[in-house]
């Protein structure tokens, strides 16, 4: 739910962008753009950026510590859930560019797969004593009724302020391309989810900085299996509410961003197959992600797609003994998780 509330302002710029190309067919574009350009952001920045401040802050500790300097986040065993969830939606992914299309149909099927991840996250008893700082513990500190009273009033300032600012923001960018002579496509998919992304990788980089390196990697995981499920699953939906068809048609530079966004997303799940995180991995997806920029061609990104797939299959065969675990993970009840747990698990091994 962190996750979901987290990128509330980059779903509200995507589905106003798929909503208006309903009645305005120049907007259809921008739509996809958004979503694969938040989609890549997300992996490719905030996954190696979490990552690399939890492990420094790790490193920082085993020194104080006189202990072996940590080579590699270790995820618990009930993450599973969440990368076998994002395993499913990255291979169910593929039917897109496929069919040139994203149907009411199939976008009806992402959001039920997302409300299965919601009841089965529910369904993770976590024993430990919850823990507020600052602001969040002068609310917890109120009696039941100004406490219920002030979260839910937060909860509609804020939504209503996201949904005030998403229409002025999301056309102002398009008019912002326009009259600056920059591409406004580029600056749909790269500037507008950097803005909306942000308090997301704020929350994450803040957990991860504290030392909660597992938390924040798994509020990131958990933000790119809505992004597949409840974000895609919504954009065809705005569209026909918006008086389009029943189907959000992509053109062949769409087909190309989300090949390369699907891609992308079985590699990273490839590399948390096993639940270790490696620096090494993390600046290799930061690597990858930079490289993109440079590209301008559709040779050069489906290229890039065949790298990202011959890097999974490397990581598949390496991590071969997680993969059916991983995708049986959803639909089998997941352990608790115990009090005496350590929050953060660092591997020593090279």
């Amino acid at each position: 739910m962190l996750a979901l509330i987290a990128v509330l302002p980059e779903y509200a710029v995507d589905l106003y962008y798929a909503y208006r190309s309903g009645s305005d067919p120049s907007y259809l574009h921008f739509a996809a753009a958004n979503m694969t350009g938040s989609n890549r952001l997300l992996l490719g920045f905030g996954w190696p950026l979490v990552v690399v401040v939890a492990l420094v802050v790790a490193r920082r500790q085993a020194r104080r510590d006189d202990a072996p300097t940590p080579n590699a986040l270790e995820l618990p065993v009930a993450s599973r859930r969440d990368v076998g969830f994002l395993a499913i939606l990255g291979l169910v992914a593929f039917v897109i560019p496929l069919i040139g299309s994203i149907p009411l149909w199939f976008g009806v099927g992402l959001i039920v797969v997302f409300g299965l991840h919601l009841w089965r996250a529910a369904q993770t008893y976590d024993a430990d004593q919850e823990e507020f700082v600052g602001a969040a513990a002068l609310i917890a500190g109120l009696d039941a009724r100004p406490r219920r009273i002030l979260v839910v009033a937060m909860f509609l300032v804020s939504g209503a302020v996201i949904l005030i600012s998403a229409e002025p923001f999301a056309d102002a960018l398009v008019a912002s391309g326009s009259a600056l002579g920059i591409d406004s496509y580029f600056l749909v998919q790269w500037l507008a989810p950097l803005a909306s992304e942000a308090p997301e990788f704020i929350i994450a980089v803040m957990f991860a900085a504290r030392g909660k390196g597992v938390a924040a990697i798994g509020t990131l995981i958990a933000s790119k299996v809505n992004q597949w499920s409840l974000l895609v699953g919504s954009l065809p939906v705005a569209h026909f509410l918006g008086g389009g068809p029943s189907s959000l048609a992509l053109d062949s530079r769409q087909v190309e961003e989300f090949t390369l966004t699907a891609t992308q997303t079985l590699l990273g799940v490839a590399i948390i197959l096993a639940l270790r995180f490696h620096w090494w991995s993390a600046i290799g997806l930061a690597a990858l992600f930079g490289v993109q920029f440079l590209i301008t061609d559709t040779t050069g990104r489906y290229v890039l797609s065949a790298i990202h797939l011959a890097l999974t299959i490397g990581f598949l065969v390496a991590h071969r003994h997680s993969i059916l675990p991983t995708l049986v993970a959803p639909f089998h009840e997941q352990p608790a998780v115990d009090q005496d747990e350590p929050k953060t698990v660092m591997d020593t091994h090279a």
